[in-house]
């Protein structure tokens, strides 16, 4: 079955190469220009012109659209180039210790196989409607006081890659939307399917105090660190009171802690994420911690400014699109060689964003070994993590775009979106972005909170 896949065998040097190629040279989310550049090249050999492909105005990442010629709809075909940051991995760039422990880079290699499969006529004469290929970039929400520059400045609107293209017009024309993540996977195991992430509200907390001698006059300061430690302290108290439903993670880092251990810290900054598998939940999970740290800051006599991020929603995988890439997965892997996990997720991805508007999944592939995130984390078998995850996204194009795409169609028919139009997706976006000072001192003595927008 599907042996036009074959057609891949004479780019698998040159998919390899960029695997690694990208690997060495990684870049962070909204910095990667050298990864957009050299895959347009890349692209380039492959026989896509300059006017086929279009870059992200003022950022990274790009798209072009393959057309048949032959009526039916769009399937948008997506891949991410950023890396994180780990300065403990023997392999991160020693610089800026940036590295793909997210395996990123094998992605980005394997969208050049599927773009070098759709410059193949015994590979595009099967299909009907467009392909839309997106590398697309910041899918990993770091680095915060970095792009809330970028938006300070109009560079970008939101801090991850796939809210900003949707607010762009970008996928516009998209009607189903896929992916495919190199992961960690059970031996012989090569793809899988899961039932869905959380979605991630994102924060950096800002506190002022008042700086004074540390030894001999503390009693003259006014500690943000100590309101820090004490909203940390509160935030985990309030963790007994997330139910199992809301599959509820938060998380935070302390990015300034003082200047000098000789004077009482009189600034401290935090970033911080808030996770769950729902809005309405959310949003009261946000407001409790939202509400914990202005109350921790008062106790101190300190002030806060927040600043709440919309960044990535709960990632529902439309279960018709993931029936068929089942079906594609034992096609490929017998039915012992892949998996599907029942199970919620509890990280999130941006992906959850496309899945708000269009039918959605969120494939994996294996390929990779260690820990996601960690200092052990390689790619120990980049053939499957990229020449087969090629070969994969071409089959499901095939299964979706082929036979007048009966098999998309009934896919669109069933999804039920949970916006009906990008204005509405937008507006559910920016009713999340807040920026607030939230501890007034009055001049009565009394002190007034407001942590809600």
């Amino acid at each position: 079955m599907y042996s036009f896949l074959k057609v891949l065998n004479e780019y698998e040097q040159m998919i390899l190469d960029a695997e690694r190629h990208i690997w060495n040279n990684p870049e962070t989310g909204y910095r990667e220009y050298q990864t957009t550049e050299y895959l347009i090249s890349q692209f380039k050999k492959l026989g896509y012109q300059e006017k086929d492909i279009v870059r992200a105005e003022n950022t990274t990442g790009f798209y072009t659209v393959i057309d048949t010629k032959r009526q039916g709809p769009t399937v948008l075909v997506l891949a991410e180039l950023d890396s994180l940051i780990n300065a403990n991995h023997p392999q991160c760039d020693p610089e800026t210790k940036y590295v793909h422990t997210c395996g990123h880079h094998a992605q980005c290699a394997a969208m050049l196989g599927v773009a070098a499969a759709l410059k193949k006529e015994e590979v595009l004469s099967k299909l009907c409607g467009k392909i839309k290929l997106c590398l697309v970039p910041a899918e990993e929400g770091i680095e915060l006081a970095y792009r809330e520059s970028l938006i300070k400045q109009g560079v970008i609107k939101y801090t991850s890659g796939k809210p900003e293209f949707i607010s762009r017009g970008y996928f516009n024309d998209v009607d189903i939307a896929f992916m495919v993540h190199a992961n960690i996977l059970p031996s012989g195991k090569k793809f899988c399917l899961t039932k869905g992430h959380n979605g991630v509200i994102r924060k950096t907390i800002t506190v002022k105090g008042k700086s004074a001698h540390a030894g001999a006059y503390p009693h003259l300061g006014i500690n943000a660190l100590n309101a820090a430690n004490l909203m940390l302290l509160t935030i985990n108290s309030l963790r007994e009171t997330f139910t199992e439903e809301t599959c509820a993670r938060v998380h935070s880092i302390i990015t300034k802690g003082g200047e000098a251990v000789n004077a009482v810290p009189d600034e401290v900054k935090i970033e911080s994420y808030i996770r769950a598998a729902n809005p309405i939940s959310h949003k009261k999970i946000n407001d409790d911690v939202n509400r914990a740290i202005s109350a921790c800051a008062a106790a101190i006599g300190a002030s806060v400014t927040i600043s709440d991020y919309a960044g990535s929603e709960a990632l529902n995988e439309d279960e018709a699109l993931r029936n068929v890439a089942l079906g594609v997965f034992e096609n490929l892997a017998g039915k012992d060689g892949y998996i599907y996990e029942g199970e919620w997720k509890t990280s999130s991805t941006d992906m959850g964003d496309i899945s708000t508007l269009f039918p959605s999944i969120h494939c994996y592939v294996g390929g990779a070994i260690g820990t996601a995130h960690g200092t052990d984390f390689y790619i120990e078998d980049p053939y499957l993590a990229c020449v087969e995850s090629a070969k994969m996204q071409v089959a499901l194009l095939y299964e979706l775009l082929t036979n007048n795409a009966q098999k998309a169609k009934e896919v669109i028919a069933s999804y039920k979106p949970v916006f009906s139009s990008v204005e509405e997706y937008i507006k559910h976006k920016d009713s999340i972005n807040m920026k607030k000072d939230c501890v007034t001192y009055n001049n009565d003595g009394t002190i007034t909170l407001n942590f809600k927008k």
